[in-house]
This record gives C-alpha cells, structure tokens and sequence, in this order.
C-alpha cells in the first residue's frame, strides 16, 4: 500500500473508532441504559426541585434513605417531550452537597432552560427513581419569602401555619425542624397549611426516623417550608427562626 492510500485507510480508522465512543458514551449516559438489566423500583425517592441562588441554578433535592447508594442524576433536553420516555434522559454529574447535615442532599445544576429530571439511588439491590420532576426556575420561579406564623401557646408544641404566596397550585407542604445547629430534628408532609410539632394526626408522610427530642425553651430552632407543586417543583421556600 503506497503512503497516500495508507494515509486515508489510517483517517478511516480514527474516524470510524472516534463515532463508536461517542456512540458509547451516549449510550453509557442514558437513563434506559442505567435501568436495562436492573429491577427497578419507580416512584420510591423522594424529590423535588427549586430555583436556586443565582440566575439559571436549580437545587434539586432528595431523601437518601439509610444505606442508599449511587446517587445519579438524569435531565431530558428540553421540556418538549414524553416525561416517562427513559431514552429522552441523559446522565449527569452535577455537584452534590448535604442538606440538614446530611439528611436531605441536593445536586446543584445551572440550566438555561426548562426540563424534566429524575434523581436514582441503589438500595437493597434495585434502582430506586423518583417522579419526573419538572423544571420551572424560568416561567416560575421559587418564591422566597416567610409566610409562616408560629403559635407558641404550647411552647415545646409549637403550632406552625402558612399562607401560599404568588402560586396556589401547591398540593403538598414539606416542613423540617432543626435545632440551633442546623441538625435534622423531624421532617413531615401535610396536605394541611399547618404542622404541629410533634403531632402527626394531619401528617401523610414521615420522614423522620426516630422520636425527635422535646424542644427546649432556652435554645432557638429553625423552621423550614416547602410548598410543592404536583409535578414536584417547589413553588414557596420559606426558612425562619423561633425559640419556644
């Protein structure tokens, strides 16, 4: 083979090697691919996701239960698509930080557009995924504001009740409870605008793991809120102090 043939027969193999790692990464990095051969367990994370901080940043945060493994995140392009169509999904690594000291985590991304994602974990052998979450950080962005009001009739019994800022379309409400510093004391969801600690009689999900301590009158807590919307994107961010 004379050089100029061997010189285009060598152009040929780059080319032909090079499209068949693109082609693998693309395959590497799509939810479909994460799930083939897996036993997956859908709807079993808990998610949700929030403006973040700056212009185009997005706090996507979850409930790793104990012992949950391999935490993946995976967005579509755009919002044009099917929401439950697994291909329309590619693999990221965004950073990921703790929340409460580590009870919530959130991986931060910076979109110039608005999505769909979904966060996975392993735990007991199966993938776990979430509900398709649905990005909103740019048509409607989280409000930020304090609508809370706390009722300390009972002092370490507070009662705390909210108001829906400028979006009403909220279908459920997370509230945290932490301690003076920023330990995880009780996390619980009402359907209610209104939480009493520690009373769960209007509670639908719990995920605090264990009887948390009586609050003490001498110590300052923190009271955090979200009000989620049905396809679990966070419509009211609300952090606020009290003491008993």
């Amino acid at each position: 083979m004379d050089l100029s043939k061997l010189k285009y027969f060598l152009l040929f193999l780059i080319l032909i090697t090079y499209g068949c790692s693109e082609d693998g990464l693309t395959s590497l990095s799509s939810l479909k691919f994460a799930l083939d051969g897996e036993t997956v367990v859908k709807d079993n994370v808990i998610a949700c996701a929030a403006s973040g901080d700056k212009q185009g940043e997005v706090n996507v945060f979850f409930y790793p239960r104990e012992g949950a493994t391999n935490f993946r995140y995976f967005e579509t392009e755009n919002i044009a698509v099917d929401k439950n169509n697994f291909e329309a999904y590619t693999e990221l690594a965004p950073d990921i930080f703790n929340v409460f000291n580590g009870k919530i985590k959130r991986f931060l991304i910076n979109s110039s557009e608005e999505k769909w994602v979904i966060v996975s974990f392993k735990e007991d052998g199966k993938i776990h995924i979430c509900n398709p979450i649905r990005l909103k950080h740019i048509t409607k962005p989280t409000e930020k504001i304090n609508t809370v009001s706390v009722d300390e009739t009972e002092p370490t019994m507070p009662i705390f009740s909210w108001e829906d800022g400028l979006y009403t379309d909220s279908v459920i409400y997370f509230q945290v409870v932490t301690d003076n510093q920023n330990n995880f004391l009780s996390g619980t969801y009402t359907n209610d605008k209104m939480f009493q600690y520690y009373k769960l009689d209007n509670v639908v999900l719990n995920i605090t793991t264990k009887e948390p301590p009586t609050l003490n009158k001498t110590q300052t807590y923190g009271f955090t809120l979200m009000a989620v919307s049905q396809d679990n994107w966070v419509n009211l961010l609300t952090e606020t102090d009290f003491s008993p």
